[in-house]
């Protein structure tokens, strides 16, 4: 090979190596979310390929025990945090969570979205929200309490699980709709109920296994938890206890962190919640 040659073989492949895109530097986009949302049978594993074929990227999920442990690990990380995106908070959190100065406005237009609730929330998006409710296994138990004041004022009634408030969203929102029920005698109300609480457990998945396994026959869950049960194993054996006071209302949002390396892809991943594509997959 004479030396023109050479040389030029050698600058080939340096305009090769030096200009070629580097397809293998995806950018990455790492949301912070709850266990059951990351689990098996949750929407994680099916919104993940979703997005990726959507942005071209490399979207993590971090499973976290539940919202309110959601939002204590990321006070503990606080801007060294990995996350970009939270997504699992609710509104009883939501106060706590902007005061952590973390959290960067949505930026989205949310007048364009046909909301079933009203919402102006610069900083948090809603992107789901049901109601808790009390499941119970009808093998076990024939005939549930109608009210919230009867299942905590009959000394007789059913055993049940709940949740801890300090690390879990329902745990939270019972203590809060005991409050609104109740009012000043929540205390006596909790004093009441306490012989008949089985466990109380750091999260919602632990909870609702136990409840499955037969530990007792009542737990806080949501009202839509038995359509899981009659949509995937056919089976109407769980069933919510309808309240005539009503169930307390739970609207889950996300949101983008200040501190995120990937805020338009933060955004772009808070927009793709809202969409048909992600609604359609989120329980109803």
């Amino acid at each position: 090979m004479t030396i023109v040659r050479l040389l030029a073989a050698i600058s080939t492949g340096l305009l090769i190596f030096f200009g070629l895109p580097a397809n293998a530097e995806k950018p990455s986009l790492t949301v912070y979310t709850y266990a059951s949302f990351v689990s098996d049978w949750g929407p994680g594993p099916l919104i993940e390929p979703a997005f990726e074929a959507q942005c071209q990227c490399d979207l993590k999920f971090v499973g976290v025990e539940d919202g309110a442990a959601l939002l204590g690990r990321l006070k503990l990380e606080g801007t060294r945090s990995s996350a970009d995106v939270i997504v699992g908070l609710d509104t009883s959190l939501v106060a706590e969570a902007r005061q952590t100065g973390l959290i960067d406005t949505h930026g989205l237009d949310l007048g364009t979205i046909d909301f079933a609730l009203t919402w102006s929330d610069p900083d948090f998006i809603p992107y789901d929200f049901g109601y808790f409710g009390f499941v119970y296994d009808s093998d076990q138990l024939a005939t549930p309490p109608k009210s919230l004041r009867a299942l905590v004022n009959d000394p007789e009634g059913p055993s049940i699980i709940i949740q801890d408030p300090r690390t879990s969203t329902p745990g939270l929102g019972l203590l809060l709709w005991v409050r609104k029920i109740f009012g000043e005698e929540d205390t006596a109300a909790w004093r009441a109920l306490s012989p008949r609480i089985v466990t109380v457990t750091k999260g919602w998945s632990e909870a609702y296994g136990l409840f499955l396994e037969g530990e007792a026959p009542m737990v806080l869950s949501y009202t839509t938890s038995p359509a899981y049960h009659r949509h995937v194993e056919n089976s109407d054996r769980y069933r919510v206890a309808m309240f005539e006071e009503g169930h307390y209302q739970q609207v889950e949002v996300a949101a983008r962190l200040a501190h995120s390396a990937q805020p338009e892809l933060a955004g772009e991943f808070l927009r793709f919640l809202l969409s048909d594509q992600v609604q359609t997959i989120l329980p109803t």
